[in-house]
């Protein structure tokens, strides 16, 4: 950190950390830089730009060097500030230790949801949001779609704790479940419009090869997809397919990796789903599939 005994400019400063975080293979340093200052200054990012000549003494910097400090030991940003924006503007959701923090990836399963669902009015629309984790998807459908019955649940009591209060900090209502995927979920009289699903999709064996930020901080329950990383995926599905889960004409919507689109369209197709598609994320990757159950009848 810079010598104690002089002031240092906001400018300076930033790139001073901005250089240390590149040094040590910190991806989009000045990004990670930006959002420490602001945090340890309490201003917005846009602040900083506005203030670039503003002199930080030793007592300004201090907290700031803590910080620093932490994202040195790889910790992640959002752990850091304790938030995460997600899919809206002003969804900023709690994020600690005990849960993954939401990627932009699964921005597109949400859009593709609201897409899907029918506009106003309708009769009452389900939503199963299942391994909610922060209550991401869970809270920014309710957040778009108010008319939503949104249900969410989580095998862990901890991750459920912070999508509580995710829920009550933004003034949504979703009803939340502690279960093991579908195995303490009622199924609603006529069965879910559509249930959602970002489950834990990483392949064992690559665990140890995840940036630090992902393999040292995040809940290794929330990455670890067992061999393949589509253990609980299939659990899931043959769940679902279960005699009166879905409604007729209901979807599920399944976020997983890279290389595992057609395997899980397979898995689909295998239990009854039709209109089986595959939707990519802005990086080009095949990220959501999505199946329509078309009713008991056609459950092979």
């Amino acid at each position: 950190m810079p010598s104690r005994s002089q002031s240092w400019t906001v400018f300076e400063l930033l790139k001073w950390t901005t250089d240390r975080f590149r040094a040590a293979g910190i991806d989009d340093p000045r990004v990670d830089a930006e959002h420490l200052l602001a945090q340890a200054l309490a201003c917005s990012r846009v602040d900083l730009y506005l203030q670039h000549a503003r002199l930080l003494d030793e007592a300004a910097r201090v907290p700031f060097r803590e910080l620093v400090k932490r994202r040195l030991a790889r910790e992640p940003v959002a752990y850091i500030s304790g938030t995460r924006g997600f899919h809206a503007l002003d969804l900023a959701l709690a994020v600690d230790r005990r849960v993954l923090i939401p990627r932009p990836e699964t921005e597109h399963l949400v859009d593709w949801i609201l897409e899907w669902v029918h506009p106003r009015p309708a009769p009452m629309q389900r939503v199963l949001d299942v391994g909610t984790g922060s209550g991401a998807i869970a809270l920014a459908l309710k957040h778009a779609r108010e008319d939503l019955e949104v249900t969410a649940c989580d095998r862990s009591r901890e991750a459920l704790a912070v999508a509580r209060a995710n829920a009550e900090k933004h003034g949504l209502e979703v009803t939340w479940i502690e279960s093991d995927l579908l195995d303490s979920i009622p199924i609603p009289v006529g069965g879910w419009t559509a249930i959602a699903a970002n489950l834990p999709y990483i392949p064992t064996a690559d665990l140890q090869g995840l940036q630090p930020e992902v393999r040292d901080y995040e809940p290794l329950t929330a990455l670890d997809g067992g061999a393949d990383g589509l253990d609980l995926v299939r659990r899931l599905v043959r769940g679902c397919a279960q005699h009166g889960v879905l409604a007729p004409c209901a979807r599920v919507f399944l976020e997983i990796g890279i290389g595992q689109a057609n395997a899980t369209a397979e898995l689909l197709t295998a239990h009854g789903f039709v209109e089986v598609e595959q939707r990519k994320d802005l990086a080009g990757i095949a990220r959501v599939v999505s199946g329509e159950w078309p009713g008991a009848e056609s459950t092979p």
